[in-house]
């Protein structure tokens, strides 16, 4: 007997063996038959979905759930455009703490106010308190004087405004956050996934890093994981700089690694280590991605976060020591830094499954096309940031680069796997407006934004399922509806290839199924 059977669908399976259903049978978690081959079975529940359209549970490989729900709870400055209206907001934050304490501050983004803000205005506000302003990139900060007070001399910033590794070196005074505390974080934040569709991610970077909240951060998931609060799958990347000198035998060719050896794959279906993360550059929003040439209308190239000897050296490291790679590259240098490391590294050993991903590749030029193919690294891009970043971003690029943004078609025509993603909470999270941008390749504003990578919708959707069940090494068991594979779906009030693209953004997220269990996510 089946646990339960979806009847009178549109079941768009993306399994080319099986492309259209309208029965999917399930039991165990698992997708046993489609049509005919579970539509006379017994069922304990049948759902008829009335024609509604279903497909494989969207998989966002590129996020940060603990910060997406740390910054949910905290007072935001967004969208204030006057210095005025933020030291306000801040002013009342500090005043709810006590003396001393550290006030967070999130949705600082400098291009609101046209400039950023100083310490000194920050002090103004603080009333004593250590005050933290998080930039909405996750690549920068502005603080006050009493953080600066603690730094150490050698820590670059501008009248409070640190970016990168200054802004890590301010981060590490203010961690560690407590296991419950990134728990009850992550849980918001994956109830929120479930309600856009998403029924698995990978976790960014944790443990160190630009973003890690705790050197015990694993622990948190696990925590959830335990107590059975885990809302979605979910694979973790630890940060680069949580490897370490070990020592292994000579004969294992590894130079640095986690404590006891632990590398991508080790875990369950709901929770697993994944890719090692490493930061080679910034980000275009806060200006710090690394670039060839200036940003429009300046003589700054952005910055890469180590040189590049030492860049290269952890990402060779990493993968002799058997983990596949997430390189965080946004700029066409730092991209230029990651194939030449990775080239290196598959030369000293070579691993033709490796699988590993340039995270972004947010600027990338037409002769680096072709060695993203050769070297058989996935794209991991996010198209909500030119959906509503574009117009910014396309002005700093230049006329000439900024068709070279966030590219889908021009993977593709090269036989990259392109990957969808969101790098929650920086913006949208949505996988359905991101598929609408990646079709009509239109920011909020209309305005173009390199049209000529438009991809149909077929592929935006392949690489939010199949393309990112491949990014994360989970194809033999997601990405597709088919008879083995996992119950994880989505029911959506419309199917995207049937609507004008300029609505699919819109469409409704009806409910969301994990392990064949309908949750709490989606439209009930």
């Amino acid at each position: 007997m089946l646990c339960t059977r979806l009847t009178n669908a549109h079941i768009l399976t993306l399994d080319p063996d099986h492309p259209v259903a309208h029965d999917l049978g399930i039991w165990r978690g698992r997708v046993v038959g489609l049509d005919a081959a579970v539509a006379s079975l017994p069922a304990r529940e049948v759902v008829d979905l009335q024609g509604a359209t279903v497909l494989p549970g969207f998989i966002d490989s590129h996020v940060h759930l603990a910060w997406a729900g740390l910054k949910a709870a905290t007072p935001t400055i967004a969208p204030c455009e006057r210095v005025e209206d933020v030291l306000a907001v801040v002013e009342e934050a500090a005043r709810g703490r006590a003396p001393g304490a550290w006030v967070d501050i999130a949705g600082y983004d400098q291009r609101s106010l046209g400039r950023h803000l100083t310490a000194a205005e920050l002090d103004r506000a603080a009333h004593g308190r250590k005050v933290f302003v998080m930039h909405d990139s996750g690549h920068a900060c502005v603080v006050n004087s009493a953080v600066l007070d603690l730094l150490p001399a050698e820590v670059p910033h501008q009248d409070g405004f640190l970016a990168e590794s200054a802004m890590t070196a301010v981060r590490r005074l203010r961690l560690p956050y407590s296991q419950e505390e990134l728990a009850d974080a992550i849980e918001h934040a994956g109830r929120a996934c479930l309600a856009e569709g998403i029924t698995a991610c990978a976790e960014a970077g944790i443990g160190g890093g630009l973003l890690g909240h705790s050197p015990v951060e694993l622990g948190a998931y696990q925590l959830l994981r335990d107590q059975g609060r885990l809302p979605l799958r979910v694979q973790l990347m630890p940060a680069g700089d949580t490897l370490r000198p070990r020592a292994a035998h000579a004969d294992d060719g590894i130079p640095r690694a986690l404590d006891l050896g632990l590398r991508t794959g080790f875990g369950d279906d709901w929770l697993s280590v994944g890719a090692l993360k490493i930061y080679t550059d910034g980000g275009m929003m806060a200006r710090t991605a690394a670039l060839t040439a200036p940003y429009q209308g300046t003589d700054h190239t952005g910055q890469l976060q180590d040189d590049p000897e030492t860049l290269t050296r952890l990402i060779v490291d990493g993968h002799l020591a058997g983990w596949q790679l997430a390189v965080h590259a946004i700029g066409d240098r730092a991209a230029d830094l990651a194939l030449d490391a990775l080239e290196r590294a598959q030369a000293l050993r070579p691993r033709p499954d490796a699988r590993h991903r340039v995270e972004h590749a947010g600027l990338i030029r037409p002769d680096q096309l072709p060695r993203f193919a050769r070297l058989g690294v996935s794209a991991v891009v996010q198209p909500n940031f030119l959906r509503y970043f574009g117009d910014d971003y396309a002005d700093i690029m230049g006329e000439e680069r900024a068709p070279w943004m966030y590219r889908g078609r021009g993977f593709l025509d090269h036989g990259v796997t392109l990957v969808g993603s969101s790098d929650r909470p920086v913006t949208d999270g949505s996988p359905l407006r991101a598929v609408q941008f990646m079709v009509e390749r239109a920011s909020l504003s209309g305005r173009p934004i390199g049209p000529d990578e438009a991809v149909t919708v077929d592929e935006a959707l392949r690489a939010y399922t199949v393309a990112g069940a491949y990014a994360c090494r989970w194809d033999d068991s997601a990405g597709a509806l088919a008879p083995g594979k996992r119950a994880d779906l989505v029911v959506l009030g419309d199917d995207p290839h049937r609507v004008d693209p300029s609505r699919i953004g819109d469409i409704d997220v009806v409910a969301t199924y994990v392990d064949g269990r309908r949750t709490e996510g989606g439209k009930q």
